[in-house]
């Protein structure tokens, strides 16, 4: 279990881990929002961010981490490896990267507002709309 930047070929694996790990833990999504986010995700986002990758020992990419300045832009494990600790090594890489780290997690998302606040995160806000605002709660949590 490793941490390594991920490079453009890594893309359509951290897609796929996008992907699996949405369809897993954000079944409240509205068909068309999830269709719109994936093209986004796709086009946009992946390709333009700075990835770290959780890698296991078959050297097979599990998880992805994508850092704005002090935020934690995403965070994402396949589903397959749920509770196996990438989460926690992404989340590690990312304060050490950042140690007062900012993140804002899906209220909707059963799974990720308890991670963080497993982790030492408190909630600092709420937002009652996505960054596209789109009607999905985001709660804001920060380490600092």
């Amino acid at each position: 279990m490793k941490i390594r930047r991920g490079m453009p070929p890594d893309l359509p694996r951290a897609l796929e881990i996008w992907r699996s790990a949405v369809d897993a833990t954000h079944g409240f999504l509205a068909p068309g929002d999830r269709a719109d986010i994936d093209v986004m995700v796709a086009e946009q986002f992946l390709p333009n961010a700075e990835l770290w990758l959780a890698i296991d020992d078959h050297d097979r990419q599990v998880g992805f981490l994508v850092m704005d300045g002090k935020t934690i832009d995403a965070l994402f494990v396949d589903p397959a490896y749920h509770g196996q600790g990438y989460g926690c090594l992404l989340l590690d890489h990312a304060l050490s990267l950042e140690p007062d780290a900012t993140v804002e997690a899906s209220e909707q998302a059963t799974n990720a507002v308890p991670f963080y606040l497993s982790r030492g995160f408190k909630i600092v806000g709420r937002s009652e709309t996505d960054g596209q605002g789109r009607p999905y709660p985001l709660i804001h949590l920060s380490r600092g």
